[in-house]
């Protein structure tokens, strides 16, 4: 079986779609599939392609404004394509108006993974923008797709409350588990409470720090710790400047230090309150994950969080809204959860600092065990192969695919 993987960006700056889509290329072709990837290029990206081995990436420039990311050559090259079933990941871009033209030239069928984006903040957001890329080609993509994958019953809903009546196929994101057993964090002038992801108004961070702003000066005092907020990611559309201003209206000391300098024993920022360390990935990201003690996600939407399930996969406990989509978290006693506003994200602080060690630990381990149990890649993998057989040879449809 041969797969188009179709979207606007293959870069980092595609946030979860990047951490999540080279993953799944992989584990699909390790179950036999041939799966290529084209994408548009992002200027502002590095070379994607070593990100992607050994999964051919072909990316095309863009004409026009980047904010819709029409490409021609895509179109052209996708038409041109020998796989049995095109798949989008993500919407609103031009990546949309390829593989629906590619399809109706050729005749193929297509799978469209909205990844969130047609969750009710989502939609709210940008409003103008999509309406008009609605009307020019989204709504066109989206009814005529053979399948629609949603990450999680709550995007499942969203899909209906558009309108789309196509079957729907639940299937989660997934995750690597670290090669080795992860122990306790190394010793720090600070217990780390980390946030990774991208800095982006959704992620709920301002509300974050007016929680931390109360918070701070009692933090761990019920046990003689000193906490730390450590924001990690990449800033989208100077969003950081803004949290920065914000810390120091609230008055909580922060700093800006590169994630291998904080990350170096040999430094000590123990009496930072807030520290911005910018992108993490790779080695200094497994570094930042065994150093934290704990994570928070205060998002006010999200498809499924990656992030969140790499926290798991590092025994992790999370302080999470429900927006994450991740109720199973809250039923295994995985997280801590917490709303979108200071007052709950300051509750949930402080059932943090009062927990013991071991409290903490056996939240981490009930993570762990539940991205063992349901969020790994070759069983991810394997159902969306389901979906594409279905598609091409019909047959019975997979259980965890609903009619409307």
């Amino acid at each position: 079986m041969r797969l188009a993987f179709v979207t606007d960006s293959a870069g980092r700056r595609a946030g979860g779609i990047h951490a999540c889509l080279p993953l799944l290329a992989r584990a699909l072709a390790t179950q036999g599939c041939g799966v290529t990837t084209f994408a548009i290029r992002d200027l502002a990206d590095e070379d994607p392609a070593s990100d992607w081995e050994p999964i051919p990436l072909h990316l095309f420039p863009p004409t026009g404004p980047r904010a819709l990311g029409m490409s021609p050559g895509l179109v052209r090259h996708l038409t041109r394509s020998d796989a049995d079933v095109l798949h989008t990941h993500g919407l609103w871009q031009g990546a949309s108006l390829a593989t629906h033209l590619a399809s109706k030239r050729r005749g193929r069928p297509y799978v469209v993974s909205p990844h969130g984006m047609l969750d009710p903040w989502a939609l709210a957001h940008s409003r103008w923008k999509k309406l008009v890329a609605s009307a020019l080609f989204e709504r066109k993509h989206l009814v005529h797709a053979a399948c629609i994958h949603a990450l999680c019953e709550s995007e499942a809903r969203s899909i209906r409350s558009y309108g789309l009546r196509q079957p729907v196929a639940i299937i989660p994101n997934a995750v690597e588990l670290p090669a080795d057993p992860v122990g306790s964090p190394a010793p720090a002038p600070a217990r780390a409470l980390v946030f990774l992801g991208r800095l982006h108004p959704k992620k709920g961070l301002l509300s974050a720090l007016d929680a931390w702003s109360k918070a701070y000066s009692t933090a761990g005092t019920t046990r003689g710790d000193r906490w730390q907020l450590v924001i990690a990611g990449w800033d989208q559309n100077r969003h950081e400047d803004d949290l920065k201003m914000h810390c120091a209206a609230l008055g909580l000391p922060f700093a800006s230090i590169p994630a291998a300098t904080y990350l170096d024993p040999s430094h000590d920022f123990g009496d930072t309150g807030v520290v911005f360390v910018g992108p993490a990935f790779g080695p200094d990201k497994d570094r930042l994950l065994r150093r934290a003690d704990a994570f928070i996600l205060p998002s006010l939407s999200e498809g499924l969080p990656m992030a969140v399930l790499e926290a798991w996969a590092y025994g992790l406990p999370v302080l999470m809204t429900e927006h994450c989509n991740l109720p199973e978290g809250f039923i295994a006693e995985a997280a801590i959860r917490i709303g979108t506003d200071s007052h709950s994200i300051a509750a949930g602080l402080a059932d943090l600092f009062a927990g013991s060690g071991d409290a903490l630990r056996s939240m981490g381990s009930n993570g762990r065990r539940l991205v063992e149990e349901r969020f790994t890649w070759d069983r991810v993998a394997g159902q969306m192969r389901q979906v594409y057989e279905w598609i091409l040879g019909g047959g019975a449809a997979p259980a965890f695919l609903h009619d409307p």
